[in-house]
């Protein structure tokens, strides 16, 4: 495939995932909401409830899921075209709402040719477990292979076992209902379609993040800077090539996160509606990974520390998220037992697929190994996450081979595994605070914004080394945690660097961003055969340009979205103008 079919596929996927938000944000702003990272929040909610959904229609009957799909897309249509005509919503609030999307599209744009700028089309999902990183498990199929079966069967039968013992019950279904549900407009048997639509799912961390940032109410530039520094970030990049469902529910969790982590929250917590959205977006985020419990109860901590809601609140909240995650249960329990082998792997380090439930194992796990043991598993963990000497080991063994390949492919696996590692040059962050606290006037909210990332982010992290079991083979690596955590952190890191030295830390960012580049742009293991793809890299850079355009001086991104619309404008004026 080159790279204008490849272009006109992203474009086909980008509406069909992105018309259900886009119509849900319309629909709110106009009857009356008009805070953008609400109305931003309110859309990925939509979003992953179509993805639900979508799912649970599909295991109903294949012929009641496309009707959902076709209602789900003409519906969409529909609400959008008579938002946007009904007179109600201003230029600036749709040129506001139009810019996390077009970042959005441009963001998948960049990762999507840059993943293929050396071919592999053809095998798709092979390719992504090498182009950005060493020789990944197949875990990125799992949600397409299931979506297949369900496609096929609905409820009917036992579905079929992936290779690894791995249940239809034992991984979330939120990707796989997101499959679904756009199952039905055109599809392939290579795997191409699935992986454009993965990354497109897994660059919705860029709508989550844009809304936290605005409801931190940080500068222009901070904002800017903040998504530049996550696009072009291994975490980003590997893991949204990758397309196992990890980054998807981040997405959900930043909403969340915009909500409680902002001055929002004072008016949140007295509202019924935003119970409900937070446990909405909290339930999607479980259903897509489980890990997200690791960002979950951080957030659920310093929403607490800065206001208790009622328990009228507490009550609508838990009422919502049970109605979204009791029929999975049900289905772990009922219709594909026993559903509970991440959790167990999780928190009792047992890998054996067996019917034991979680508590059995985890009384047994600890039991075995005793309080002596059990010490020394949460000592392991924390020092994994710092990275130890091992990543300091591979590094060493890289350089001294003098073979920059070897070096390149260090650093990748490093920043790969390695909580802290993982952040890169941006460590320097909370040194450079610490120095220069005493500028933070300047800039008091991004300061305050900064502190709290890096709080919510320490907090997951240690709850997430005590409750992770460890052990040996059974580790704190980043891609077994909630990636609502570093990226929080690479948030916090600009803004702190932008709180205390506002003129330097653009020169820094863009250092480290070049440095991520110089990473992750070179293809080392290409598909047999191929070569790279000028049009493909003209595209990449095209839409990495672009976002960087769009990100740092959003007037740019509002200009072209006024000219989309005017269109629309015009017609709606000459339609209020006409006799009768």
């Amino acid at each position: 495939m080159n790279a204008v079919e490849l272009l006109l596929l992203l474009i086909v996927r980008l509406a069909l995932t992105g018309l259900p938000l886009a119509a849900a944000m319309l629909y709110a702003a106009r009857m009356g909401e008009r805070r953008l990272p609400v109305l931003l929040a309110l859309g990925l909610a939509a979003s992953g409830a179509v993805g639900l959904l979508g799912f649970w229609s599909y295991y109903a009957d294949p012929v009641v899921g496309e009707a959902f799909s076709y209602f789900v897309l003409f519906g969409s249509i529909l609400v959008v075209g008579h938002s946007l005509y009904g007179g109600k919503l201003d230029g600036a609030l749709l040129r506001g709402l139009g810019t996390p999307l077009a970042l959005w599209a441009l963001g998948s744009g960049f990762l999507l040719f840059l993943g293929f700028v050396h071919g592999g089309t053809d095998t798709p999902l092979i390719t992504a477990t090498t182009r950005f990183s060493h020789p990944l498990p197949g875990d990125n199929q799992i949600p397409l292979f299931f979506a297949e079966w369900f496609f096929q069967h609905g409820h009917g039968g036992v579905p079929p076992i992936f290779p690894g013992e791995w249940l239809a019950s034992d991984r979330p279904p939120l990707q796989v209902g997101y499959v679904l549900s756009q199952r039905a407009f055109g599809w392939d048997v290579k795997g191409l379609n699935y992986q454009v639509l993965g990354v497109v799912l897994q660059q919705l961390w860029i709508v989550g993040l844009w809304a936290l940032l605005l409801a931190a109410r940080v500068s222009r530039r901070t904002r800017g800077l903040s998504m530049v520094v996550v696009l072009v970030s291994d975490l980003a990049i590997v893991n949204g090539f990758f397309v196992w469902p990890k980054l998807l529910p981040a997405a959900m969790l930043l909403a969340v996160a915009a909500l409680v982590m902002t001055p929002l929250w004072q008016e949140m917590r007295g509202r019924a509606w935003a119970a409900a959205l937070i446990a909405a977006l909290c339930g999607v985020a479980m259903l897509g990974h489980g890990s997200s419990v690791f960002g979950i109860i951080p957030l659920a901590l310093v929403a607490a520390y800065r206001g208790l809601p009622s328990w009228r609140w507490i009550a609508v909240g838990l009422a919502v998220g049970i109605a979204i995650m009791a029929p999975w249960s049900a289905f772990q329990k009922y219709d594909s037992p026993p559903g509970n082998r991440l959790a167990k792997w999780t928190l009792a380090g047992s890998t054996a697929v067996d019917n034991r439930s979680t508590s059995e194992a985890i009384f047994t796990a600890y039991g075995e190994v005793g309080v002596g043991g059990a010490l020394d598993n949460k000592v392991e963990n924390f020092t994994t996450m710092i990275g130890g000497g091992e990543a300091y080991d591979a590094l060493r063994n890289a350089f001294d081979t003098g073979n920059l390949t070897e070096i390149v492919r260090a650093f990748r696996i490093v920043f790969f595994f390695y909580l802290l590692p993982s952040m890169g040059l941006l460590l320097v962050a909370p040194v450079a605070m610490a120095v220069a606290w005493r500028r933070r006037a300047r800039n008091p909210a991004e300061w305050s914004f900064a502190l709290t990332c890096f709080a919510v982010f320490a907090i997951g992290a240690v709850i997430w080394g005590l409750l992770f079991f460890g052990g040996t083979n059974d580790r704190t690596l980043v891609h077994v945690c909630s990636y609502l955590l570093p990226l929080l952190g690479m948030a916090g890191a600009v803004a702190g660097l932008r709180a205390v030295l506002p003129r330097f830390a653009p020169y820094f960012v863009a250092a480290s961003a070049l440095f991520s580049l110089a990473i992750y742009v070179p293809a080392f293991d290409p598909p047999p055969g191929s070569a790279y793809s000028v049009a493909g890299a003209v595209l990449a850079a095209a839409s990495l340009i672009g976002f960087g355009v769009v990100a740092l001086w959003e007037d740019s991104g509002a200009a072209l979205w006024s000219a989309a619309l005017r269109p629309l404008r015009s017609g709606r004026q000459k339609a209020s103008q006409a006799p009768g």
